[in-house]
């Protein structure tokens, strides 16, 4: 057993190349992350996914990866789409709260400016 074999490698069982596909972005302390995205992807889709794309954008499709699956696996219904949609919804929410709080200074603002123009004549 090589103690240096990634993390998709130790779960396939088998040796880890030299030129493994995975080994940047799977790293052997880390196995729950490949096995979370084997699990949805499946290793061969995975391995062409990342040879499809350039060097430098791989371990962010790595991470982009690792993220869907872990919000599949926990939402299997929605996936990541059921966490955008929540903080879509927070931002509106948050936003006509915003509007409201404003019209309300707007309100109190004039008032006291009634009240200042009232004092004075």
């Amino acid at each position: 057993m090589n103690p240096k074999r990634c993390a998709a490698c130790k779960y396939l069982r088998r040796r880890c190349p030299k030129d493994c596909i995975f080994s940047p972005y799977f790293p052997p302390n880390d196995p729950a992350k490949f096995a979370c995205i084997h699990r949805i992807y499946g290793a061969g889709n995975v391995s062409k996914m990342l040879q499809q794309l350039p060097d430098q954008t791989r371990a962010e499709a790595a991470e982009s990866l690792c993220f869907e699956a872990k919000c599949r696996v926990d939402d299997p219904v929605y996936g990541c789409v059921g966490i955008i949609h929540l903080l879509q919804t927070q931002i509106e929410q948050t936003q006509n709260q915003l509007a409201k709080t404003q019209a309300e200074i707007a309100v109190a603002q004039t008032k006291l400016s009634q009240t200042h123009n009232s004092d004075f004549m």
